[in-house]
């Protein structure tokens, strides 16, 4: 059974992906800060719970994954602040680098090599973001466009190995992404994504001829909204 790694993977984008991997016949480590055995009932699915904004808890699951016989990793993990850049703490601005770029940066590191034998599957779940500008959003889409451009640097390092690179760019999708925001998705269905659309997206990249790569795969709301909390 071949095995695939996910962060994020005790909610939102992270978790329905997660989902739909067990229901596609993979093997799933789950990596959270807040993920226990329990998050699934699959027995095809472990947890490993580590916080990826630590650096030392990071380089320590490397070393485990570098034993494993991984096919495929899919780097969803991240969060985001969103304010002016004078008002953001120091705390804030390091751990949401960590966490967004560096520590993906760092697992592909560890499993780049099983991932290229085994002519599998690198996906980054990025932001649109990644590809646009937007104010008060500095850091945050700094991270995310720092990781499409490690994707694209790699698809073009390793084509010759036979693995498949995608960096995803989704719009507004309703998780606890927002939870601890002054905003959130929109309450209508055509004006946000669901963690499901992303899902559908992995799975369409993973039924396409080995031949085809989407090496970039942007994912829009058809229409725009967005809720300002009280």
């Amino acid at each position: 059974m071949k095995k695939v790694v996910v962060t994020g993977a005790s909610s939102g984008i992270g978790r329905a992906i997660s989902e739909r991997l067990l229901s596609l016949g993979y093997r799933v480590l789950g990596v959270s800060r807040t993920i226990d055995s329990y998050t699934f009932s699959s027995e095809n699915f472990t947890a490993l719970q580590v916080n990826l904004s630590e650096e030392r808890a990071t380089l320590n699951l490397c070393e485990k994954l570098k034993k494993e016989n991984i096919y495929m990793l899919i780097n969803a993990a991240g969060f985001g602040r969103f304010a002016p850049h004078e008002e953001l703490n120091a705390k804030t601005i390091t751990e949401m680098t960590f966490l967004n770029l560096t520590a993906p940066m760092l697992l592909t590191n560890a499993t780049l090599r099983s991932l290229k034998k085994s002519e599998g599957y690198l996906i980054n779940i990025n932001s649109i973001e990644a590809i646009r500008t937007s104010k008060f959003a500095g850091v945050y889409s700094a991270t995310k466009a720092g990781l499409k451009a490690f994707g694209d640097v790699l698809f073009e390092e390793t084509r010759k190995s036979g693995l498949s690179i995608t960096n995803i760019n989704p719009d507004m999708t309703e998780s606890a992404f927002y939870d601890d925001l002054r905003f959130e998705t929109s309450k209508k269905e055509d004006e946000k994504l669901f963690a499901s659309d992303i899902a559908d997206a992995v799975e369409h990249i993973l039924t396409m001829r080995k031949g085809a790569v989407v090496s970039e795969y942007t994912i829009r709301s058809l229409k725009f909204g967005i809720r300002k909390k009280k």
